[in-house]
């Protein structure tokens, strides 16, 4: 079969073969979800009409926990697919736990956009290449990268975060350290956790009606038992249902049509279904939304329906059900006593174990929060002490760092050797269910904490053992309430799993004969009736009565075992603390505005307008490295790319890195500059006839390309700084009668700046030679190289410079009457308008830095080769002479680039 492109592959497939699966499978969903939403209508109708429910909860529990906070933020190294380099990124988690990744931390302040924002629903974290590579080989078969090969995606760093995605596009971070790593791995999972649980469970109607539809679609399919990916909101999950479909067929399609290396066809692979995903999810989103609102704009006249003939609905179901149970039971029950009552007692204790680890984590997790708490106090810390530390365990249940142990104890859970028989694809979705029933009652237990010991402080001023023994006994009542909702939260979550487990397993093995016997129901069913009542679901009510009887009976037995920590079903508190939850309409107490702990954040943006999401209070607390400072420039901070690949439209000027051309120049052909006096005579015998082309230093030629002169004038109020001895020597003739120093003076300095000139050509003379011998080497040596000998350099010649101009002033001072007054340490050259590209023609030429230096022997602009020598000489221009007539001194300064 003939190789196609990657786009050629996607734009055959993208009209046809996509929209339609994705439309087959929404309308076979749609017209399900339909006949669900009006019987899930109907039970909760019943419900309000007739009541019932739980145990009471004995913890409070609070409605908004995440208000005015955000979880996490701070820099990361994010690798970028389309020029294959790693780029710092400020990420921010928010608190709908969505990951939002900026340019950089000023960006996010200012409110700007972000590059991009990860809903992590459906993801996994991983720390691990080799897991990642793992994954990545199994979504296409046959293509798996031989042992020992490197990624496609070579880290920057050792410590690597990877979000892996069955369908949707991967991401890749890194970091510095492990205990960066060991943070932001928790954060993201937390992500991950939250992310997943994204169906509200309290929509009453829509929940009910879109997981049964899921589930009987599924079934209609063959699919029966758990689903992994049942993750995020719904057009998510119909993304993935519709995915759940297509995939195989797309993979087989253009799985061998994909030709290159592994790891090639792995990425290619790995952006078709990105595409492919984000068609599908746009298609879900739009569809759904219009299958809600059709749904919603019936639900007044379905609900009038209901209330009028509620009784009768409730009369003919139970008719109903009572034909089918007759004909279903008994096949049920033996099936039950054969294939399933003998495993419920193991699933039951796999369940248990690292169930009520987790809880007991929690409970101790909590407990140590508070014995820290009231060791501060008794230290003398007092209130203002104490609401800084009410304020950070205010968030404890959403601090994914100090949960991690008591989520570790879940993930032990493990459901091997049952997975096969019962159809269980992985214990993840009971793991992840788990961990978010332990993070709601952590946060229970801290609000009801914080209610009870705000409360106390109210009514009593209290300090020192007063205020220990308040916040022990906040703390025992809080702890004796927890025990009892968590235990009723975990019998709870035991029922729903074991079913779970055993229901879908159940129902394959008895759909085949109870199926075809199922259609005649449906006739003694009243056609006013036929929307409420459907035979399908009474068929599953009667194996799920079938069971619950067993499944109840075992939780009975595992709660008398004291080791589990389970309550007895005849324990049953109700109202026993009947003030506290008047507390539970109470808002969330702001520790760190009434006691003053904490660090009070302005109510204002830097705009003006409110407090602002920048400004939330965040959850887990920055990341500080020991030993290290903050990283500088941290939001630009660059890694090199895999094999060097330079990123393109993303240049940015930041200290210590060349980033821009003038830069990049100087690194090629370093300027050197050297200052000395010197006349214009003087100046004339050094570029005099020297002119842009070859140079012969040592014997050897090397090519000049440009000699520039350019002034800087800087004004003295004393003789002793003029420009040239002969200037010198002139004004001592003037203020004094001695002739002959003044003959010795012209003549010492004259050879003095001969012997300077002298010296700079063979420094210069010496530098030619040591370039041109490390031009044999690689680039980066020879500029270094050059560095350090340019730099020596320039300190010789700097010294014997600044020596020879003390001797010269010191003669002058023995040798004039005149009192020399010392130079102004705050005189400055005269400013020059800016001509741009300096030549030797240019009569008024600018002061400062040597501009970037160009080939003038060739017609366009060009950068030097590393190895040119290039010589500027710096002039002042005509102000020079005027200054000798004003009676200011100035400075001629000669520079030599190289």
């Amino acid at each position: 079969m003939p190789s196609l492109p990657v786009s050629l592959c996607f734009s055959c497939l993208s009209p046809s073969l996509v929209k339609t699966r994705a439309r087959q499978v929404m309308g076979e969903f749609g017209h399900v979800y339909k006949e669900q939403y009006a019987v899930a209508l109907f039970n909760s109708v019943r419900f309000e009409i007739e009541g019932g429910g739980g145990p009471q909860s004995q913890l409070l529990h609070r409605k908004n926990p995440l208000e005015d906070h955000s979880i996490f933020s701070g820099g990361l190294f994010q690798y970028l697919e389309g020029n294959k380099k790693w780029r710092n990124r400020f990420v921010f988690v928010a608190d709908t736990y969505d990951v939002s990744f900026y340019e950089n931390k000023v960006a996010h302040e200012r409110g700007l956009h972000p590059k991009g924002t990860i809903n992590c629903a459906g993801y996994k974290a991983l720390t691990s290449m080799e897991e990642y590579l793992d994954l990545v080989s199994t979504s296409l078969p046959g293509v798996k990268a031989k042992v020992g090969s490197g990624p496609f995606v070579k880290g920057a760093t050792q410590f690597p975060l990877i979000l892996w995605h069955p369908y949707a596009r991967h991401h890749y971070f890194c970091v510095l350290t492990e205990k960066e790593q060991t943070k932001w791995h928790a954060v993201l999972q937390d992500c991950v956790r939250h992310s997943n649980n994204g169906l509200s469970e309290e929509c009453r109607v829509q929940t009910p009606a879109f997981t049964d539809a899921v589930r009987l679609h599924r079934q209609a399919q063959g699919h029966y038992g758990t689903w992994d990916m049942m993750c995020g909101g719904p057009p998510q999950i119909l993304a993935n249902l519709v995915m759940e479909t297509l995939y195989p067929e797309l993979r087989n399609l253009i799985g061998p049509r994909l030709k290159g290396k592994i790891k090639q066809r792995q990425r290619n692979w790995m952006l078709i279904s990105e595409a492919v995903y984000k068609q599908v999810l746009s298609q879900t989103q739009a569809q759904y939304e219009a299958l809600v609102q059709a749904c919603e704009v019936e639900t007044p006249r379905l609900d009038a329906a209901l209330r009028t003939d509620m009784d009768q609905i409730i009369t003919s179901k139970e008719h109903v059900s009572g034909k089918i149970r007759a004909l279903v039971l008994p096949r049920a029950e033996q099936l039950l006593r054969r294939s399933v009552q003998p495993y419920v007692s193991s699933i039951l204790e796999a369940l248990m174990e690292p169930t009520s680890r987790g809880f007991s984590e929690v409970r101790d997790v909590f407990f140590r929060e508070l014995v820290e708490v009231s060791k501060n106090t008794l230290n003398g810390g007092g209130k203002d002490k104490l609401g800084e530390h009410m304020e950070k365990i205010s968030m404890l249940a959403f601090h994914p760092v100090k949960m991690q142990s008591c989520y570790e104890k879940v993930e032990q859970l493990s459901l091997e050797g049952l997975q096969q028989r019962f159809d269980v694809s992985s214990p993840s979705v009971f793991v992840q269910r788990a961990q978010i029933l332990m993070r709601e009652q952590m946060d229970n237990a801290v609000y009801t904490f914080e209610q009870l010991l705000h409360q106390s402080l109210e009514e009593k001023d209290q300090r020192g053992e007063n205020l220990c023994k308040t916040i022990q006994c906040c703390q025992d009542r809080v702890l004796k309430k927890y025990d009892y909702d968590s235990s009723t939260v975990r019998k709870k979550f035991f029922r729903e799993a074991l079913l779970q487990i055993i229901i879908p397993y159940m129902l394959k093995q008895l759909a085949p004969s109870c199926h075809p016997d199922l259609p005649p129901f449906q006739e003694l069913i009243f056609e006013d009736f036929s929307r409420f009542i459907l035979v399908e679901n009474m068929f599953e009510e009667v194996v799920l009565q079938s069971v619950t009887k067993d499944i109840m009976m075992a939780v009975k037995e595992a709660a008398v075992q004291k080791r589990h920590n389970l309550y007895r079903d005849s324990m049953i508190l109700t109202n026993s603390d009947p003030d506290l939850h008047l507390l539970g309409e109470s808002p969330s107490v702001d520790w760190a505005a009434q006691f003053g702990g904490g660090d009070e954040e302005s109510d204002e943006s830097p705009e003006g307008c409110g407090r602002s999401k920048w400004r939330r209070r965040q959850v887990v607390s920055m990341i500080k490295l020991d030993g290290m400072g903050p990283l500088p420039y941290e939001s630009c901070l660059e890694v090199p790319g895999v094999d060097f690949i330079p990123e393109e439209g993303e240049m940015e000027e930041g200290p210590n890195s060349p980033d821009n051309v003038q830069e990049i120049r100087y690194l090629i052909n370093p300027v050197v500059e050297m200052v000395v006096p010197a006349s214009e005579e003087d100046l004339a015998v050094l570029t005099n006839g020297t002119e842009p082309g070859m140079l012969t230093l040592e014997g050897e030629e090397e090519e000049v390309t440009l000699i520039t002169t350019v002034v800087e004038e800087v004004h003295r109020k004393s003789l002793q700084w003029k420009s040239a001895p002969q200037e010198v020597s002139k004004q001592l003739i003037e203020r004094g009668p001695d002739q002959k120093a003044e003959g010795e003076l012209q003549e010492k300095g004259e050879a003095a700046f001969e012997g300077k000139v002298e010296g700079i050509k063979d420094a210069l003379q010496e530098m030619a030679i040591m370039i041109h011998e490390e031009r044999q080497d690689q680039v980066e040596a020879a500029i270094e190289g050059e560095d350090e000998a340019i730099e020596n350099a320039i300190q010789e010649i700097e010294m014997a410079v600044q020596e020879e101009d003390e001797d010269r002033i010191t003669e002058c001072a023995v040798d004039s009457d005149a009192e020399l007054a010392p130079p102004l340490a705050d005189s400055s050259p005269r400013h020059h308008d800016d001509s741009g590209f300096q030549s030797l023609t240019n009569e008024a030429l600018d002061e400062g830095e040597a501009q970037p230096m160009k080939d003038v022997l060739k017609t366009e602009d060009s950068l030097t080769d590393p190895g040119e020598v290039e010589v500027i000489v710096e002039q002042g221009n005509a102000a020079l002479h005027d200054n000798s007539e004003t009676g200011e001194d100035s400075e001629t300064e000669i520079l030599y680039d190289i």
